[in-house]
């Protein structure tokens, strides 16, 4: 799944037993000391009521292991008029003890009737035995009593009518809707289970280690069509004009993964050079906006069977733009569904930003395809194993597929994003515990995606990429059509070395001489599965205080806290028992060589081979880890970047702005010092770097707008402009250059154009007069596009104007524009116009609330009315989204964590704490709070720094 947290939203970036079943005779170990059926009789009083009043024979969250499924025979139904849908299934089922109940998974499903069939049944036809069925919704669970105990060893057939409404939010088989060109307003049918949805759609084994093959039918009328994991077989006609699609059977996959779909779109198709056909499917008004999406799917499928040396199994793929979806896109094997702006390509509205995630999108759920679909992780704590894998996999693809999109340069933002969320004590681990559904669904977040994709990134920096390819095909081909956890990816990463290319002197062989010098000193000084254990299974991230005395560098380790610094009381507390294997890299002034280390220890000391006039840690920002220099060593530093900053490399020059600012944050470095490293920026050549400078400037100015500081303000305004006043200055408004020239163009301008500046203002404004008065038909740059709809909204006029325009538009990456450009007029009855749009869910999607609640929560004039309405509303948001959802998380994130003062943070934390007692509790209220109290602590701290060095510097 794409995760949503890393979505373009209006252009802001914002895993039980222990073994796979492959042969029947095989033992599946289980988690429980006894059967379920004995456990039951022991005790039947420790078991809760189902919904009839009688005893629910199963207590866990997790299903029972003694009746696992094999296979499922599917038929469903959808009816696109009353929205509901009737379905059948037979479940193939292996019994491993003996049981006299079933227990699987279903959610708001009314179950017709079931029945049993042995074996021999089946093969005499007999009919099957009616079976009693209990409820326990609570657990999203039914049982299934057989009026005979159930035999090891043997195979039955589980039978099921059941039928239900399509959903009405982006869960299980739900409905979404589209306008046609001539205003029709038309329904399809989409499914989307991940993680535990799939028991909406269909009575299941709703957990990961379950898999199993499914052969799926579909009835539908003449005039859509049917789409599903696997390829037609055949079409039957039925009575009444109904059509019956069969599928081929999948291959052995997760619940999660199923999908099928009902709609009447178009689609264009290219073949892989191994024959998989590829399609893209959209709305047929849209279909014009598929073709670059074909042409990177067809590039990027045939990069992963080459680089994973395994062939994509499946005959076909199908990639699908859904009008309604929650998250970016979900992986579904053999039929990928993605929101329409993470797939749809349209030359004229869609900028670089768009074309660049777009492709990164589908390179994430290509790598599913492999990391995920054919390897599953165990459970959800370790779903880090999918995405973190997907999100590294974006940069290794498309740095070869794509390498004018220069990704690599924008992959180290994965990293600095993610830190912000793990610096603080509300963290958790990358593979962690998780049980309910909700703390399933709050998994999905940065610290799995990102942070995984950062310390893959380091790990194969340390391991050379050779060796790191080499280990995770042997991972991949090893555990194929089963389930993996944490341990098995660190077994194949370093026996695959052990296994296949050990010379007889016990070094590690590799063509590269680095990559055998680095693996031999792995091979004698580290344990791969302890090492990573340290990045796994702990949450945070480690500081690397770095202190040169002479030729020698004294290393100290420590975890790294924002918001608290070493005055603060519970910061000794804090440090307690954390520790990690830090594999560091350092360059020097005396040489080219990056020089390695690992660090296992609190402290450790480094000599030098010579003099140096400075020293810089983590070499290309390739390390998950924030680095201080004691001493002379940031004002070495800075005096390099004044003289020749071209001496460092480009991603270690980033690399020290975004450290120097974290710094800060924890009380390590002085603001006036961390602003005196970006003076340099003015003769800075590298895009990424001067962006990067300029992100930490606009941070602080919209922190003091929004609590209207004024005097702080308008200095820091006047100091953007006439620092950057030469970058402003050269942007042209076209579309032209290398993709960091355009994303340059589009953050200048922006910034320059939300600041005041007159040039900006008056071409923004002379290009939306002329769009205005060619009725829409002006084709402005797509660079600018956002910029100039921006500058028109705030006018009555422009902003009435752009809303028909939204309604009107056929362009996703377009309507996106227009929105965010809506949520930025300063007059609040147009932002609550929007809103009540957005809670309407026809004018603006339901989809799109989140980011619009997150957007006019950034807009100083809606920072309270967006806030406000939330409090107010919380049951009816309820209603539209799951409270771990991603858009719920946004929501209510989007909306506070920008607060910085006292009154703010009691505000909210009442507000979570009446939640909490109404049962609606996410993990992330902490992280909000403890946001606030470090954004409180930084003014407080910095805020009269700040003014000092603006008078100065102006």
């Amino acid at each position: 799944m794409a995760n949503s947290c890393r979505k373009l939203i209006f252009n802001i970036y914002i895993g039980f037993y222990c073994s796979a079943v492959i042969m029947p005779q095989k033992c599946i170990c289980s988690q429980f000391t006894s059967s379920p059926i004995d456990e039951f009789n022991k005790d039947p009083e420790a078991f809760p009521f189902a919904t009839n009043g009688e005893i629910f024979p199963w207590h866990e969250l997790r299903l029972p292991t003694v009746v696992i499924p094999l296979h499922y025979d599917l038929l469903i139904h959808p009816n696109l008029t009353s929205l509901d849908f009737v379905a059948s299934e037979k479940i193939e089922v292996l019994v491993r003890d003996a049981t006299q109940f079933i227990v699987l998974h279903s959610k708001d499903l009314e179950i017709i009737n079931a029945s049993l069939q042995s074996e021999e049944d089946v093969r005499y036809r007999k009919p099957g035995e009616r079976l009693t069925v209990l409820s326990y919704p609570a657990h999203q669970q039914i049982a299934l009593l057989v009026p005979e105990k159930l035999r090891p060893d043997l195979r039955y057939s589980v039978a099921i009518d059941f039928q239900a409404k399509l959903a009405d939010g982006f869960e299980g088989f739900y409905k979404s809707t589209y306008r046609t060109l001539g205003g029709e307003t038309r329904t399809i049918a989409v499914t989307d289970f991940e993680p535990t949805e799939a028991r909406m759609a269909f009575p299941c084994f709703d957990e990961p280690l379950f898999k199993a093959n499914f052969s799926i039918k579909i009835r539908r009328e003449s005039r859509h069509i049917a789409l599903s994991n696997m390829p037609k077989v055949k079409t039957i006609e039925l009575e009444g004009g109904l059509l019956e699609d069969q599928f081929e059977t999948t291959v052995k996959m997760s619940t999660y993964l199923v999908a099928y779909i009902v709609c009447d779109f178009t689609s264009v198709s290219g073949t892989t050079s191994s024959g998989v056909k590829v399609s893209i499917y959209a709305s047929p008004d849209k279909w014009s906006q598929t073709h670059y999406a074909l042409e990177a799917s067809l590039k990027l499928l045939d990069f992963y069977e080459n680089y994973f040396d395994i062939h994509y199994p499946l005959p076909k793929l199908d990639l699908i733009a859904i009008p309604d979806f929650a998250s970016g896109a979900m992986e579904n094997w053999g039929l990928i569904t993605y929101r329409e702006t993470s797939l749809l390509f349209d030359p004229k509205t869609s900028s670089t930003s768009d074309k660049l995630w777009v492709t990164e999108v589908i390179a994430h759920e290509l790598a599913h395809q492999w990391f995920g679909n054919l390897v599953t992780m165990e459970w959800w704590n370790d779903i880090w194993l999918n995405e973190g894998f997907a999100t590294y996999m974006e940069l290794i693809s498309l740095n070869v597929t794509y390498p004018e999109l220069q990704f690599d340069d924008n992959f180290s933002n994965t990293c600095f994003e993610v830190i912000k969320r793990d610096s603080l004590n509300s963290s958790h681990p990358i593979s962690n515990q998780a049980k309910t559904p909700t703390q399933i669904q709050e998994m999905f977040d940065a610290v799995s995606y990102n942070k995984g994709a950062c310390i893959l990134n380091m790990l194969k920096d340390f391991l050379s990429e050779e060796t790191f390819r080499k280990g995770i095909i042997h991972y991949l081909k090893k555990f194929s059509y089963r389930n993996a956890k944490n341990d098995d990816l660190w077994h194949s990463l370093s026996n695959n070395c052990l296994e296949s290319d050990s010379t007889s002197s016990g070094f590690c062989y590799s063509d590269s001489k680095k990559t055998s010098n680095t693996l031999a000193f792995l091979r004698e000084n580290v344990e791969l599965k302890e090492m990573m254990a340290t990045w796994t299974l702990q949450k945070g991230i480690p500081l690397v205080v770095v202190k040169r005395e002479g030729r020698s560098l004294r290393l100290q380790q420590e975890r790294f806290l924002s918001g608290v610094s070493k005055e603060d009381p519970e910061w000794g507390t804090l440090q307690e028992r954390y520790l990690w294997h830090i594999p560091v890299t350092y360059s020097t002034s005396s040489s080219n060589v990056i020089h390695r280390h690992i660090l296992k220890l609190k402290t450790d000391t480094l000599n030098l081979s010579e003099k140096t006039n400075w020293v810089k840690f983590n070499v290309d920002s390739n390390g998950y880890y924030i680095v201080h220099y004691e001493g002379q060593g940031w004002d070495e530093l800075i005096t390099l970047l004044n003289q020749n900053h071209t001496l460092l490399r480009p991603k270690d020059r980033i690399g020290l702005i975004h450290d120097a600012f974290q710094l800060v944050s924890a009380g390590r470095l002085t603001l006036d010092k961390a602003l005196d490293l970006t003076r340099y920026l003015q003769h800075e050549t590298s895009v990424p770097t001067l962006l990067k400078g300029l992100e930490y400037l606009e941070l602080f100015y919209l922190m003091v707008e929004r609590r209207n500081i004024s005097d702080v303000t308008e200095n820091l305004k006047h100091y953007l402009l006439q620092y950057f006043k030469p970058v402003i200055d050269t942007q042209s408004w076209v579309d032209e250059g290398s993709v960091w020239d355009r994303m340059l163009r589009s953050t200048v301008l922006k910034l320059a154009c939300y600041l005041n500046h007159a040039p900006c203002i008056q071409k923004a404004t002379e290009l939306f007069s002329q769009w205005m008065e060619s009725s829409g038909k002006l084709n402005i740059p797509t660079d600018v596009l956002k910029i100039v709809y921006s500058v028109g909204a705030q006018t009555t006029a422009g902003w009435n104007y752009l809303l028909e325009q939204y309604e009107l538009s056929l362009s996703s990456a377009e309507k996106n524009k227009i929105l965010y450009a809506l949520s930025t007029s300063k007059h609040q009855e147009k932002l609550m116009k929007l809103i009540e749009l957005g809670m309407e869910g026809k004018v603006i999607k339901t989809q799109d609330l989140a980011a619009l609640l997150f957007a006019i929560a950034r807009n100083p004039k809606g920072q309270q009315l967006a806030w406000n309405f939330v409090k107010e509303n919380w049951t009816h948001l309820l209603k539209k989204f799951e409270l771990g959802s991603f858009p719920m998380r946004m929501i209510v994130s989007g909306t506070t964590s920008h607060f910085s003062s006292k009154d703010e943070l009691q505000e909210v934390k009442l507000f979570f704490e009446s939640l909490k007692a109404q049962g609606s509790h996410l993990d992330i209220f902490q992280t909000i709070l403890e946001a606030i109290s470090k954004n409180i602590k930084w003014l407080e701290k910095n805020l009269p720094t700040l003014r000092k060095w603006l008078l100065i510097s102006i």
